[in-house]
């Protein structure tokens, strides 16, 4: 509404706003199946091959479904964000991100990172962690390439800035590594475990018991001729092939048998040394090995936030022991 004023007098006016133009209603169970109904997309089973980054010029490679997950926003699951970066000898990488977290697994190489006026030595096999605030610059002393994920996306969707580092940085050595993964490998009831893994944790997170506050990380093991059963979880799954030898792969599926615990009409995703793929959220997996040496995985994902919010709901099932 306004008013007209005569010459020599100034208007006053008023702007009348529709504070419930975006205001909607919908009956509770439009909502109950998201993707079923199509109001939001699914996460697809996507695979990275490794000459992505095996060779060629230092540069970062981005993981990016930002058009099947539908964001304006770089993005390979709804809060996380996976990359490949290669830096040959000599060169150098900076990394600044909008993150709470990020991690590094190195796929092969040596080199070093300089943060916030600290350098960390780190080489092939190793996992690094860095708070949010970390202005860093990756140098390579040998060509080397690196798994790294961070939850850009998350704070993207919540249209937020990460302020406070919740952690200091961390690295976790090859050498660890290796040594508990073979303390849990060689129990004696190792065979009877849906999964052989160690998860990694720093002891600031003991209540969630993972990598970071958002990030959780697991260094898996599947042994020359195991079948390691179904089981399912709501986070999202970025995982990378540590090692494997042909005749390892992964099945997915959304149901399973009742009878045999095995996947119904399974999609399968063969592993490959250096190969990243996505397993999405709710659907089972298993993993089989039918190569001539032990295979190795590092699946990630952003079950640290999940089990602080208490919705992971890992479910487990098992193979008849013969």
């Amino acid at each position: 509404m306004s008013t007209n004023a005569q010459a020599g007098q100034l208007s006053v006016g008023k702007v009348a706003e529709n504070w419930t133009g975006d205001a909607q209603f919908f009956e509770y169970t439009n909502a109950a199946d998201p993707i079923g109904s199509g109001i939001i997309s699914p996460i697809p089973a996507k695979e990275f091959e490794p000459d992505l980054y095996n060779s060629g010029e230092t540069r970062i490679v981005t993981l990016d479904l930002s058009k099947e997950l539908k964001t304006d926003y770089q993005a390979t699951s709804p809060s996380l964000l996976a990359q490949f970066i290669r830096i040959n000898a000599g060169d150098s990488i900076k990394t600044e991100p909008n993150a709470t977290s990020e991690l590094y697994y190195i796929i092969s190489g040596a080199g070093s990172t300089e943060v916030n006026g600290e350098t960390i030595n780190w080489k092939k096999g190793d996992f690094l962690t860095l708070p949010s605030g970390s202005v860093s610059l990756h140098a390579a002393e040998e060509d080397a390439t690196i798994y790294y994920i961070l939850d850009t996306p998350l704070l993207d969707y919540l249209g937020v800035k990460a302020t406070e580092a919740r952690f200091k940085p961390t690295l976790y050595t090859a050498e660890e590594a290796k040594k508990h993964l073979d303390e849990v490998a060689n129990a004696p009831d190792a065979h009877l475990k849906n999964r052989i893994s160690i998860l990694l944790n720093n002891q600031k997170f003991d209540q969630t018991l993972t990598i970071t506050h958002v990030l959780w990380a697991m260094l898996g093991i599947v042994p020359v001729g195991a079948n390691q059963a179904p089981h399912s979880h709501k986070s999202v799954a970025l995982d990378f092939v540590a090692y494997a030898a042909p005749g390892t792969y992964t099945l997915v599926g959304d149901q399973i048998d009742p009878e045999t615990n095995e996947i119904i009409d399974p999609i399968r995703i063969d592993w490959v040394t250096g190969k990243a793929f996505v397993t999405p959220p709710g659907l089972w997996h298993s993993h089989h090995n039918e190569s001539g040496e032990a295979a190795f995985i590092i699946p990630i994902q952003d079950a640290g936030l999940q089990t602080y919010l208490r919705t992971l709901d890992i479910q487990f099932t098992h193979y008849d022991q013969e």
